[in-house]
This record gives C-alpha cells, sequence and structure tokens, in this order.
C-alpha cells in the first residue's frame, strides 16, 4: 500500500495555478503526434503536414474527452455549476471522449486534404497508445479516475487537499497503474506490427480492440457510474468499440496482395 503526499499543483501564480495533470498532458500529446509524425513519413505523408493537421486533431480530442466526462458526472458533479465543466485544467477527461473526438476530426482532415484515413490511422496507432500511457501518469499524481477503496494487497491513498479522490487517506485500487502498464504492452505489440505487408487500416483495429478489451475488463476495479445492464459508460463504448474491431478486422485481409503491395 503506497500513500502518495505530492502536490497536484506544482505552483500558483496570483488566481492561477500550474499542474501536474496539465504539463504531463502536453508531454503526451507531444509524444504521440512525434510518433504519429514519424511513422506517417514512413508512410508516404509528409511530417509538417501530420504537425499541421495534429493541431485540429487535438482539439477535436480534448472536446470529446471533455464532453464524454461531463455526461459521465453531470449529476453529481457539474449540474450545480456547469461552468465547472470548462476547468479542464482540474481533470476529468475521457479516454474514449478523445478517441471519438480525435477520430472524427482526423476524418474531416483526411476528407479534406485527400489522404487515406485508414492509413493515417495506421501511423497514429502506437503514438496514440503511448500518449495514452503517458498519461495516465498525471492520473496517479492527482489522483484522477482512481479505482473502488481496496484493503489490499495493492493501493494508492493521498494526503494532499488538492487530489481529486473522494476521501484522502482512504486506499483506492490504481487503475491508471494497471492502464498504464497494459497501454505500454500494447504500445509494444502494435510497434512490432507495423511494418507488416498488412492492408490499410488493419493496424488500428489491432489497437482498437485490444484497447477495448482493456477498458472493459479493468472497468470493473472503477468507481464509475453504473449507466446500464450493469456497465459503466467506459465498458458499454469498449463493447462497441470490440465488435466493431472483431468485425472489421474478420472483413480484412491478412496481407496485401502482389498488385496492392505495388500500387
Amino acid at each position: 500500500m503506497i500513500t502518495l503526499s505530492i502536490d497536484p499543483i506544482i505552483f500558483t501564480i496570483g488566481h492561477f495555478a500550474v499542474r501536474w495533470y496539465s504539463l504531463i498532458l502536453l508531454i503526451a500529446i507531444a509524444v504521440g503526434v512525434w510518433f504519429t509524425a514519424r511513422e506517417a513519413g514512413r508512410k508516404g505523408f509528409k511530417k509538417d503536414d501530420i504537425y499541421d493537421a495534429a493541431v485540429w486533431i487535438i482539439i477535436g480530442g480534448l472536446i470529446g474527452a471533455r464532453l464524454f466526462h461531463v455526461l459521465d458526472h453531470w449529476s453529481h458533479e457539474f449540474a450545480a455549476t456547469p461552468i465547472r465543466a470548462l476547468y479542464i485544467w482540474e481533470g476529468g477527461l475521457a479516454i474514449w471522449g478523445a478517441i471519438v473526438g480525435g477520430l472524427i476530426a482526423s476524418a474531416l482532415v483526411a476528407w479534406r486534404r485527400g489522404w487515406r484515413f485508414p492509413k493515417l490511422l495506421d501511423a497514429a496507432a502506437p503514438g496514440l497508445v503511448l500518449a495514452q500511457a503517458i498519461g495516465r501518469i498525471a492520473c496517479v499524481i492527482t489522483g484522477d479516475a482512481m479505482g473502488k477503496p481496496t484493503s489490499g494487497p495493492f493501493g494508492f491513498a493521498y494526503t494532499s487537499p488538492n487530489a481529486v479522490v473522494p476521501q484522502l487517506g482512504v486506499y483506492y485500487t490504481p487503475m491508471p497503474v494497471y492502464e498504464l502498464v497494459i497501454n505500454l504492452g500494447i504500445f509494444a505489440v502494435l510497434w512490432q506490427l507495423r511494418k507488416r505487408n498488412w492492408p490499410d487500416g488493419r493496424l488500428f483495429l489491432v489497437y482498437l480492440t485490444l484497447y477495448s478489451l482493456e477498458r472493459f475488463f479493468l472497468a470493473f476495479t472503477s468507481s464509475y457510474r453504473i449507466i446500464a445492464f450493469g456497465l459503466t459508460q467506459s465498458q458499454i463504448v469498449a463493447v462497441v468499440g470490440f465488435a466493431i474491431g472483431l468485425a472489421l478486422l474478420a472483413r480484412t485481409p491478412r496481407r496485401l496482395s502482389v498488385r496492392q503491395y505495388k500500387a
């Protein structure tokens, strides 16, 4: 069992606070964009074009992430003070919302620029899951997205009044730690598979199915609100994501034909 005393706020200037959550989120985004541009360059995209497009994709991801979180916590956290929905620096970003928002923005960017959308997704998949892993470090520091209270053998308790856990001094299941480790494992798998002679989009579908499985089972340790069928918002989206990913994988050939490969 581990007790964390780190203050989620690095320093303050007047009423403005610089938080670990924001800093680590920026690092995660930067790493994800760099890896995506690296892979995109290998696939024939221009890196400068990817960096330009990343601005809009990041905005779409952040909007989606905050929207999913606010909807999931509206009744008990935001209904009384709706303006807090804009306080993104306090934490509270839903990963599935970031994925959905980023996918929508990516599709629009690909359409406007005449890019092959599945190829763009394949380039982004390794960097995306690595960024998700790094982002979970922010959750560990702030106490965000912690699981249910636990009596052991592994749990985190917080002492800083700025931590966002429900109650200080109580040990919670460190779901972000588990997700960080699994995401690194998914990144390692994708990194090994990325150069295979696969049709465009298949690598991203592997990411989607693996990540959906992870989110579904890890959510059983979470304290997220039950939405329907005894499942949380994250689990419902994970079921949909897994079904879509598995169905499309079944329909996608394992290898390109010689004609497709030369094209």
